[in-house]
């Protein structure tokens, strides 16, 4: 059965996509391959942080800023001010929302999306 996913992420530009999701949103770099070892794109590139793998890739960059990424979170306000002071580009705050979650949003340097969210406990 299935027991895990990896969003794919395109991307127009693997150096400053690196530097976007290791140096501002806390993943580590784990692979990149690049067929021509001379030329820093094509590439596809895997991060991860806190258990939680994405892969990066510039092969189809006209599929750039197309990605929406929805990622659970232990705590979205901890999360929202570390990004946040790092510099990332906040496209919304930490809000309750109606379907019973917290989310914050993050654009990358491409516009891709990707929301961290926590359940919100029952309000019985």
């Amino acid at each position: 059965m299935i027991t895990s996913a990896v969003p794919v992420i395109a991307i127009t530009d693997s150096t400053r996509s690196e530097d976007y999701y290791c140096r501002v949103l806390g993943f580590q770099k784990m692979f990149a391959y690049r067929p021509d070892p001379t030329k820093t794109d094509p590439c596809y590139l895997g991060i991860a942080r806190d258990g939680v793998s994405l892969h990066l890739h510039s092969f189809k960059p006209e599929r750039a800023g197309m990605t929406d990424t929805f990622l659970w979170v232990d705590d979205v306000d901890l999360l929202h001010d570390e990004v946040s002071s790092r510099g990332a580009t906040i496209q919304l705050p930490p809000t309750d929302q109606t379907w019973g979650t917290r989310e914050t949003g993050v654009r990358d340097p491409d516009g891709n999306v990707l929301v961290f969210a926590k359940r919100q406990a029952d309000p019985t």
